[in-house]
């Protein structure tokens, strides 16, 4: 099991230094304060995930398995697998979700959004190209008969 940690960014209507020293005594990375402006929000991002860096920006590391979530490149040893955009989104969202099973429903949720419509054997359709893609790396995705699909990595 991996565990990762997370940045915590604060972004509140807050703006009093109590408030602040308060949020970054509950471990907080950042404080941003409203107004803000959406610039200055997505340099703040960037500065804390670069000094959080490892997996958190960018890379979910399997072994020789790697997903690159920032330049959406699969490498399967010293092989690149060129994904679909919706099986490459499928795959990250289940390797973040590592040993956790995810039902048809999240995964439509999550993957497809809230304004899809379709069936959820949607859902089974990509799992099996993305499947076929990752050839003998299709293990990985782990099928729970009535329930859904989880990832699961065994060294």
């Amino acid at each position: 099991m991996q565990i990762r940690q997370l940045p915590v960014i604060m972004l509140t209507a807050r703006s009093e230094e109590y408030d602040k020293l308060l949020g970054f005594r509950l471990g907080a990375d950042d404080y941003v304060s409203k107004p803000f402006s959406p610039k200055e929000l997505m340099a703040r991002v960037n500065a804390v995930l670069k000094r959080a860096g490892g997996e958190t920006a960018g890379a979910l590391k399997f072994g020789d398995f790697c997903i690159e979530t920032d330049t959406r490149i699969v490498m399967a040893g010293e092989n690149r697998i060129n994904l679909p955009p919706k099986e490459f989104d499928l795959l990250v969202k289940l390797a973040q979700n590592e040993h956790i099973v995810m039902t048809r429903d999240q995964l439509l949720s999550s993957v497809w959004g809230y304004e899809y419509y379709g069936d959820t054997r949607t859902v089974d359709t990509h799992v099996k190209s993305l499947r076929e893609h990752l050839g003998d790396y299709r293990r990985l995705i782990q099928t729970v008969w009535g329930v859904g699909y989880k990832f699961e990595y065994k060294q």
